[in-house]
């Protein structure tokens, strides 16, 4: 049986980490460094970590603060913001990274995912979507989510793992920061149609929210949150025994 993942996620912005809500209303929450220690002690399976602005300001991910988080932690790291090239990567996987979450770049330069993948293994390479319903369509968003492709989310993350994606976040623009639950319709239209570990992202309010995404959308592999677990509402063993006692295969703690 394969044991599904909790996932912390830092969004950070000028070396802090913020939180908003459906990708607006930004706030300061903490370190990104104290909240990785804490998250890697704690039993987090992996760490993701997001320079959210990097895309939209047009500049290089901070790389200072992600080395000094890559220090303290002994879990998987997933980084991403403002990757547009190879070099990118090799520049984020020097400071600490295990793999690299493309979405603008890949947007605007497809060629990076096979190029990228083909140096480092599609192990390496993670696809992350910004999606939200328009007029009835799942569209990908870009530039954390600020500006509307009008491309087709389904038949983008379709390409993305052709071309050599290993790996999916599914990122629900519409639930996301909202607590009232994992947007379920999104993800298992995207657990049908690719073969690669998909990472749920965006709804999540509670312990109970997970069982009911590890349940009723049993093709995704992870769970990822950012406010419950910053905010203290959940804690990561809690979180962990509860879905132990029902059933949904969890690696244990310690």
């Amino acid at each position: 049986m394969i044991t599904k993942r909790i996932i912390p996620c830092l969004d950070v912005r000028n070396g802090r980490v913020v939180k908003g809500v459906n990708f607006e209303g930004v706030q300061d929450v903490s370190d990104p460094v104290e909240l990785a220690r804490h998250y890697s002690d704690e039993g987090a399976d992996e760490l993701v970590f997001y320079d959210i602005t990097a895309s939209v300001e047009g500049r290089q991910l901070f790389t200072d603060v992600l080395r000094r988080v890559a220090e303290q932690i002994f879990i998987p790291l997933t980084v991403g913001g403002g990757i547009n090239t190879v070099e990118d990567f090799d520049r984020v996987l020097k400071c600490g990274a295990d793999k690299v979450s493309v979405n603008s770049g890949a947007i605007r330069n497809p060629a990076l995912i096979p190029e990228a993948a083909r140096k480092y293994g599609s192990q390496c390479v993670v696809l992350s979507a910004d999606v939200k319903r328009v007029e009835g369509r799942f569209h990908v968003f870009s530039h954390g989510g600020r500006i509307d492709t009008g491309m087709d989310a389904l038949e983008w993350i379709r390409q993305g793992v052709a071309l050599g994606a290993g790996e999916v976040v599914l990122n629900s623009i519409d639930t996301d920061g909202v607590k009232q639950g994992f947007d379920l319709e999104m993800l298992n239209a995207v657990t049908a149609i690719v073969d690669v570990p998909v990472i749920a992202s965006g709804g999540a309010g509670g312990v109970q929210d997970f069982v009911t995404l590890f349940r009723e959308a049993p093709g995704v592999d992870a769970g990822l949150a950012a406010s419950i677990f910053h905010f203290g509402e959940v804690g990561i063993p809690a979180l962990k025994q509860v879905l132990a006692e029902n059933g949904i295969n969890v690696r244990r703690i310690g």
